[in-house]
């Protein structure tokens, strides 16, 4: 593709429609987007008569959005592309971990041509970038990076992404902090572990290693954090002072956070604020049948709050499809989010922060200079397509059409 063309006929959000004091619906309009060099360099009206002889893409009048961030996965466990099997009793977490390490291996197809699966569903899906963790442990000792690397080297320049060196069976519990490091040295970006008290036994042992490491290589940190209630959020607490003083802020995450949603909305308020002073962000997968963190208080505290979609068939659940829009809908039906605004702010949760409009309505994607990474969507508004999970005809990465497709247009 030329390094510059127009995308034309592309439906984009101007306002909300007001009646009576009440939002009403969503006002959009017809533009042409001049795509130079993997960035938006021009938005015209769609009556703009284009003379510069640039190739151009036909739209079709899809909705354009800020193409999707699957903010938590897991690359290395899927199944996907393998043959059907359900999930196996376990009576624990560690009765989890033993039944993974047998299965894992003994699969017929290479986890390269799993993870690639998944990567190819989540292209489809709008996604174009992914935070995936890999499991760090020492019977397996570096193999899932490296084959979770050559898938992710296989969609260069379709996607970008982060790679958690995850301790999954305890960073402590397994003595797993070398390989971390190594791991760090090998292209992760971020040091990943899991349930401080309860897999490694000693919270503040397990969150100083965590920071060290974290620290020592540059990196940031992602800790999987299942514990309940009270436990939960005197673990987040710590990891909140603990960041503050290693000066990580804007580098730390926590998933799940199960314990912030089983606490008073006024701790769930206080919480916030120590989160958002600390810079530590809260990754959600909106499970259904148990309590997630309050995501709508959270952001309005000022906390970075995302969703991804976790297990995607793999030894922990049958289920899941890598549809990351999908999950936002669950996450607006679940939390009762059902007006043209709510429902539209709920890609804040699936784009990085990136929504056509904000809160008042003020039109603020896309710009001049923003990257052209764009998910065209069958829809007539960002509500109708979080509500509706509407088809993805189209996504763009810096300006390429990394799946669907586009037909050339004149106009």
């Amino acid at each position: 593709m030329s390094s510059a063309f127009w995308l034309t006929n592309v439906l984009l959000e101007t306002g909300y429609q007001v009646e009576q004091g009440v939002i009403a619906g969503t006002n959009t309009g017809c533009f042409h987007l001049l795509i130079r060099d993997g960035n938006i360099a021009q938005i015209a009206p769609s009556d703009t008569v284009i003379t510069d002889g640039l190739p151009r893409k036909d739209a079709r009048r899809r909705l354009a959005l800020p193409s999707f961030v699957e903010k938590h996965c897991h690359l290395d466990k899927t199944m996907l592309g393998d043959r059907w099997r359900a999930v196996t009793p376990a009576a624990n977490i560690f009765e989890r971990f033993e039944i993974e390490k047998e299965v894992i291996p003994s699969l017929r197809t290479t986890m390269q041509e799993r993870a690639e699966r998944l990567l190819e569903i989540y292209l489809q899906a709008g996604v174009t970038h992914v935070r995936t963790h890999v499991d760090i442990f020492p019977e397996a000792g570096l193999n899932h990076l490296h084959a979770v690397r050559q898938a992710l080297q296989t969609f260069e320049g379709k996607l970008t992404y982060e790679i958690v060196a995850f301790a999954q069976h305890g960073l402590l519990r397994t003595k797993a902090q070398s390989l971390v490091r190594e791991a760090l040295r090998e292209g992760a970006s971020l040091v990943g572990g899991v349930d401080p008290a309860m897999v490694d036994g000693d919270i503040e042992a397990s969150l100083q290693a965590m920071v060290e490491l974290a620290v020592e290589g540059n990196a940031g940190i992602d800790l999987h954090l299942h514990d309940p209630d009270h436990l939960g959020v005197f673990t987040i607490k710590r990891l909140a002072w603990l960041t503050k003083e290693a000066g990580l802020q804007g580098k730390v995450a926590v998933s799940h956070a199960f314990g912030l949603g089983e606490i008073s909305p006024s701790e769930a308020e206080a919480m916030g604020d120590i989160l958002a002073d600390a810079g530590v962000a809260v990754i959600t997968s909106v499970p259904m049948g148990r309590k997630f963190p309050p995501v709508g208080l959270l952001r309005g505290k000022g906390v970075e709050v995302a969703v991804g979609c976790d297990n995607i068939f793999d030894v922990w659940s049958p289920f899941g499809n890598g549809d990351i829009l999908e999950r936002a809908g669950r996450l607006a039906q679940i939390s009762k989010w059902v007006d043209e605004r709510s429902l539209a702010q709920t890609l804040y949760f699936i784009t990085g922060g990136k929504t056509p409009l904000d809160d008042e309505g003020n039109q603020v994607w896309p710009k001049v200079g923003d990257e052209a990474s764009i998910v065209l969507v069958e829809a007539s508004c960002s509500a109708e397509a979080v509500a509706r999970r509407s088809k993805r005809a189209a996504a763009l990465f810096k300006g390429t059409v990394v799946s669907g497709s586009i037909q050339s247009g004149t106009i």
